[in-house]
């Protein structure tokens, strides 16, 4: 069993160098940089990673054609602002020790992520499961603009590993406030309307407090103090934004909105729904 390990980057010349290292033990790395102004390509090398330049197709489609350059047939996929734990690096190393027919065809693993000086533990925001280590002949990239996964084949066999996936994404309160507005709100307001959905004036006025309910009430963020609590007023900001943002679009291409009584019914049904 040898693994490739795959980067996506764009200007991250801080991230790089740990999360190169963190994989270091692993056959091959490939970093895929989208056409990064900062010494981003030159570290990765200098960690010997396999550098390949792309513009930017999109975050599923740039991590497929990571995944498509790799040497080997398993593949790591790692962004630029994680680190394996050593737990987790322990739990894929006894795997090169399983025999072909014991081992599943895609691990999930934990990703914890690092927040306000603590680990998160609520929120929605833990355990986090993610599909990082797959047979690329068995799984593909997946997601139009936002939350891409690794699709596995019908029939595919998919376990979890022991250990997290450490994740340092947000460097502080205005750092998080530019992720959603810039990227993540307009993103899925994008995503929500190219599949059809729509939303309404009775949508954009609850989505807010709804998505702070699941996230500090039914998710634990209360168990994480002020960091808990300014996760869950994030994800309420995001709520409002993106349908706020999805509301310009749809009225912009003159599409009726949902009524009201059919989003009361699915905010009932589906309290805080990202």
């Amino acid at each position: 069993m040898k693994i490739s390990a795959t980067i996506i980057t764009f200007n991250e010349a801080e991230n790089i160098r740990e999360a190169c290292e963190s994989v270091a033990w692993v056959d091959e790395i490939v970093v895929v940089d989208s056409q990064s102004t900062d010494a981003t390509r030159e570290i990765a090398a200098e960690c010997g990673a396999r550098v390949v330049a792309k513009p930017w197709m999109g975050f599923a489609a740039q991590k497929q054609f990571a995944a498509d350059l790799a040497a080997h047939e398993w593949v790591f996929s790692l962004d630029a602002d994680e680190r394996v734990s050593a737990e987790l690096r322990a739990s894929v190393e006894d795997l090169l020790y399983t025999s072909d027919a014991q081992l599943a065809d895609g691990y999930r693993v934990a990703r914890r992520s690092f927040y306000m000086g603590r680990w998160i533990r609520g929120g929605g925001w833990y355990p986090d499961h993610q599909l990082r280590l797959f047979r690329r002949s068995r799984g593909r990239w997946h997601g139009a603009y936002v939350h891409e996964s690794v699709k596995m084949d019908e029939g595919a066999r998919v376990s979890t590993l022991a250990g997290d996936l450490l994740h340092y994404s947000v460097r502080d309160a205005s750092h998080h406030h530019r992720m959603i507005g810039e990227r993540y709100a307009p993103l899925a307001a994008r995503q929500m309307f190219e599949q059809g959905r729509r939303t309404s004036p009775f949508v954009i006025a609850t989505a807010s407090p709804l998505a702070f309910f699941r996230s500090f009430v039914l998710k634990g963020g209360f168990r994480d103090g002020l960091a808990g609590y300014s996760i869950a007023r994030f994800a309420a900001h995001h709520a409002f934004l993106k349908n706020l943002l999805l509301w310009e679009m749809q009225t912009a291409a003159g599409t009726e909105d949902a009524t009201d009584e059919e989003e009361s019914a699915n905010a009932v049904n589906k309290i805080g729904r990202d």
